[in-house]
């Protein structure tokens, strides 16, 4: 039984306890305390510092995609940036050199679209502003917004070289770009063409894919008459014109009957000849007009076009019809040339008549097989000359007889009366069958969210399929995919995604219609349309941009001044078209990563780039084909790529539905590290959420791991180096985690180099709070706080807490990077001492003990057991603490049994006693169905409760100079006494 003596108050041997110390706050005060550390790093220079460290390992590249210099980073920019820091800190901590310059792109576009917002504000016209003028405006905004964007990526704990980034305006960036380009006009890469590109009216620009977003639009649609003009086959002894046959076609963009110039068919499809039996009177389709249309569509083109009865004539070979007469024809005395039917893949019979209508100059497909029909055309008399039906500004030219001055989109993105002008010429022509609207998902520019047009221009792109340099089969097509297939991806399926891209993708267009960007600086010769070739213009050039900037292509006599007096400038076009930003930075290899002099700790090709999976389309993209036009293969040897941020319930964010989470709300509440921990904890390679749940989630955990190390930093206070113990001479408990630190070091390392950090973290949180608070430290709390001083055990635990502050801080480090800093500087607070200056601690590898783990891991399962056990009778109020507990354990497995032989239970149970017993135990012995073979019988210790370390036991009262301790502590006090504490 317990004895608790009330009759007199216990002595407070408290301060006779090795209790923690120390000064490491329980609440973090992030937001506050953080920019402190910055200020250190800063004052510093531990970026330096690693490099000097470093300069003799092996370099490390992570190249960063540079975002646009256009406003306040969102919570894209904070988890892209996050992730790239984890990169390289985490390389640099396994033994490399791993700099990290920062990046800006500051051309193009968004920031252009931002100058022209506020000339539009102040009624200013930017086509008055001289094009110098502008551009400095341009210039100074980027430049301003650079420096908003350094701070607050800065503040996210993102170590660079925030001093020295790369801009891709500034001049020896724009002079190397201009070389890039020149040096794939040498190779014969690059050339002038005509073809239809994604063009946007609000904008005045070509857009690139990756400029363009999908939304939800709804379209005019029209089932339209091509009769048939020429050719046919017998159909009841009559051929097809004889009955006045029409092919019907369908469009989801009347505008774009003006530039009909053929129709397209399938040779797989099975087409018939349709004759109206019952129309309503006065309706589109009459009674008795003859259609052609593909036999598993009419009954719904016929539904449409309110028919109320039809029949079929018989088969139809669209291949025998010669040709067909335009529905505008006559219109504003235009329209006369014949419209051919032309054979092609792109057809199919799932949805409008089975026919395309093909207008060349504004789709793909229709370009594709209006070229690809050349000799054909040829053979047939038939110009293949492809018109300019609308201009830049969306009105019809004068290619559109008969509709000039209408519009197909306005300069705020709506409608034009162009689809209701082409629509009445029709009907007035009995060219119409039916119409309808149609919601589906169409082309909108990412920036102004107004749709945008397929548009036929003249714009400079760069061969897919040429032999470069008259190499056989050396295409950039070829070298794109041999260098996709030599190339790292993280997640793999990354590999595949971007080789269809590449796989499938047309000619590179490189041309905007831009005023803010890096000049096309080719000269084309007037008389042979020849693009110029001359190393020396090409020089001049670059070295122009170098000490003046790409400003200096537009200054007054440019032209001459390049050409040098080998040529007239009269003879040649300077050309003013301004390259597509993708081109810009897809160079950055070129005057970044090859840049020596300016960053030597970078290499080409770079070890990664990491970038969100839109950049597959984007910036993975672009580098990909400029490096191989001008290298041969590919910048970097790895790729990584990340998903979107999403809310907590996984839909996509927007201001619209105000579920917009910003990064600086986050660090202003909570602080920069618990950002960071919500980007480890998650899987990166999917869409990621985030919400206030969890976002209290990552505090929760965050909350955890801090009160951990705040445990062994006050045990630490302790340590002393002259106490340490050798792993062999530890306690086998103390050995236990010491082959979990050589575990972990394996898989934390291995984590890191396959860039897995949520690995890392669920590694590390489970250890810390399951193997470590609730387990180890739970057993040695009484060790430390109460063992004498010279005990082996204490010194051991001592000595096991010292390695494990050297691992957690290291292997959390590149995530946690303020928070370690913090815990680094309690023990060792040195003016250049910083976490950040480690590389992952070297465990030794004999610490590996598995079968000793294994032993261990069956004396957990009777730990089980028996705390299971204790839980009730707490919770029964039986006892207040395991301490008054002094359990039997009845053991019927031999292997259980044997892996106790020689333990302390007790001390492992956290009990003051406990009693082995062999055998199955009492039917009413406390069990766990996953522990067979184990009974626990909760029974009171007996004896007095030791007032030092709260232990019940027979041998209180045994020692005359301390009654009130057991004989442990007695020796304790003895000690502390002899060593004056």
């Amino acid at each position: 039984m317990t004895d608790t003596a009330t009759g007199a108050a216990e002595t407070d041997y408290s301060a006779t306890l090795f209790l923690p110390e120390t000064n490491f706050p329980m609440r973090a005060g992030l937001p506050d305390r953080e920019p402190a550390w910055l200020k250190r790093w800063e004052d510093m220079d531990i970026y330096a510092m690693q490099r000097e460290q470093a300069k003799d390992r092996p370099l490390f590249t992570i190249h960063d995609g540079p975002p646009y210099a256009n406003g306040n980073i969102h919570i894209g920019h904070a988890l892209n940036k996050t992730l790239k820091d984890m990169v390289s800190r985490s390389m640099q901590m396994l033994g490399y050199n791993s700099a990290y310059v920062p990046g800006w792109d500051c051309h193009g576009l968004p920031i252009e679209w931002k100058i022209e917002e506020q000339y539009r504000a102040k009624g200013k016209d930017k086509n008055e502003v001289p094009v110098v003028e502008f551009r400095q405006e341009c210039r100074s905004f980027a430049e301003q917004w650079v420096d908003t964007q350094r701070e607050e990526f800065k503040r996210l704990g993102v170590l660079g070289e925030w001093d020295n980034p790369y801009l891709t305006m500034s001049f020896d960036a724009e002079a190397q770009i201009a070389r890039e380009l020149m040096k794939v006009a040498m190779t014969g890469q690059l050339y002038r063409g005509s073809k239809p590109v994604m063009w946007s009216v609000v904008e005045r620009t070509a857009l690139a894919e990756a400029e363009i977003e999908y939304a939800d639009y709804e379209s005019d649609t029209i089932w339209v008459k091509f009769p048939v003009r020429s050719g046919g086959g017998e159909i009841t002894s009559k051929a097809f014109h004889d009955l006045n046959a029409s092919v019907v076609i369908w469009t989801t963009t009347p505008w774009t009957i003006p530039a009909n110039r053929a129709i397209s068919f399938s040779s797989k499809i099975a087409y018939g000849l349709y004759e109206v039996a019952e129309a309503p009177e006065g309706n589109w389709a009459a009674k008795g007009e003859k259609y052609i249309l593909a036999d598993k569509l009419a009954a719904e083109v016929f539904a449409k076009a309110k028919v109320e009865a039809f029949v079929r004539i018989g088969d139809v070979d669209p291949a025998h019809i010669t040709s067909c007469n335009h529905p505008l024809r006559g219109l504003g005395g235009g329209y006369e040339f014949e419209v051919p039917l032309l054979d092609g893949d792109h057809v199919t019979d799932d949805a409008g008549t089975g026919f395309v209508h093909t207008a060349p100059g504004h789709g793909l497909d229709d370009f594709e097989i209006w070229m690809n029909s050349f000799r054909l055309l040829a053979d047939k008399g038939i110009s293949s000359e492809i018109p300019y039906v609308v201009g830049d500004d969306g009105f019809y030219t004068k290619d559109a007889p008969g509709l000039e001055g209408a519009r197909v989109i306005d300069d705020n993105g709506k409608k034009g009366d162009a689809n209701n002008r082409v629509i009445a010429a029709l009907a007035e022509r009995n060219a119409m069958v039916a119409r309808g609207r149609v919601k589906h998902q169409y082309p909108h520019s990412w920036r102004s969210k107004k749709p945008v047009i397929f548009r036929n221009t003249p714009q400079w792109f760069v061969y897919m399929d040429r032999d470069i340099e008259g190499a056989a089969g050396d295409t950039l097509r070829h070298r794109a995919l041999k260098a996709i297939d030599a190339t790292k991806f993280y997640p793999a399926a990354g590999q595949n995604r971007l080789r269809a891209m590449i796989a499938d993708r047309p000619d590179w267009v490189l041309s905007r219609q831009r005023a803010w960007g890096v000049p096309i600086t080719v000269f084309v010769n007037k008389g042979t349309n020849e693009v110029l070739k001359d190393e020396t213009v090409n020089h001049r050039i670059a070295q122009a941009f170098e000490e003046e900037g790409a400003d200096a292509w537009y200054m007054d006599g440019a032209a001459q001044r390049f050409l040098g007096d080998g040529y007239k400038a009269d003879d040649y076009e300077m050309v003013t078209d301004v390259l597509d930003v993708w081109f810009d930075s897809g160079s950055t290899h070129a005057y970044v990563l090859r840049n020596k002099q300016k960053w030597p700790h970078l290499k080409f090709p770079a070890s990664m780039y990491l970038e969100g999976s839109d950049q597959h389309r984007g910036w993975f993209h672009s580098s990909l084909l400029e490096s191989c036009a001008t290298n041969g293969h590919a910048p970097y040897e790895s790729v990584l790529t990340h998903g979107f941020t999403m809310d907590g319930e996984g839909r996509k964010m927007s201001k619209s539905l105000g579920n917009t989470v910003a990064p600086q709300d986050i660090i202003k509440q909570y602080g920069a590290d618990i950002l960071r921990l919500w980007v480890a904890s998650s899987d990166y390679s999917e869409d990621l959420r985030l919400g206030k749940e969890i976002i209290q989630t990552t505090v929760d955990s965050y909350r955890k791991l801090r009160n951990t190390l705040r445990w062994l930093l006050g045990n630490l206070a302790h340590y002393k180096s002259t106490d340490v113990v050798d792993a062999r001479d530890m306690p086998e408990l103390e050995q236990v985690i010491l082959h979990r630190l050589a575990q972990l070091d394996a898989q934390v390392r291995g984590a890191y180099k396959e860039y897995d950090y949520r690995k890392v973290v669920t590694l590390l949180t489970n250890f810390m709070n399951i193997e470590l608070s609730a387990f180890y430290f739970d057993i040695r709390k009484d060790a430390l706080y109460c063992d004498p001083i010279s005990a082996v055990r204490r010194k051991s635990a001592l000595t096991v807490l010292n390695h494990l502050f050297d691992c957690l801080t290291a292997w959390l480090a590149p995530i946690l990077v303020f928070t370690m800093e913090e815990v680094w500087l309690e023990r060792h607070p040195e003016a250049t001492s910083s976490v950040h200056l480690r590389l992952f601690p070297e465990v030794p590898a004999d610490w590996l003990n598995d079968g000793l783990a294994a032993k261990w891991q069956k004396i957990r399962q009777v730990r089980r057991v028996v705390t299971g056990a204790l839980e009730i009778e707490r919770r029964e109020k039986r006892i207040g603490s395991s301490l008054e507990a002094a359990p039997t354990v009845h053991i019927a497995d031999a292997g259980l049994a044997a892996a106790l032989d020689g333990q302390d239970l007790a001390e492992i149970a956290i009990t003051s006693a406990v009693t082995i017993v062999a055998g199955e135990g009492p039917a009413d012995g406390f069990r766990l169905d996953d522990v067979p073979g184990v009974s626990v019988i909760p029974t009171l210790a007996e004896g007095k409760r030791c007032a030092r370390s709260w232990k019940v036991l027979p041998e209180v009262g045994s020692d005359p100079d301390y009654p009130d301790v057991t004989l442990r502590d007695a020796q304790a006090l003895r000690e502390r006494a002899a060593a004056g504490l």
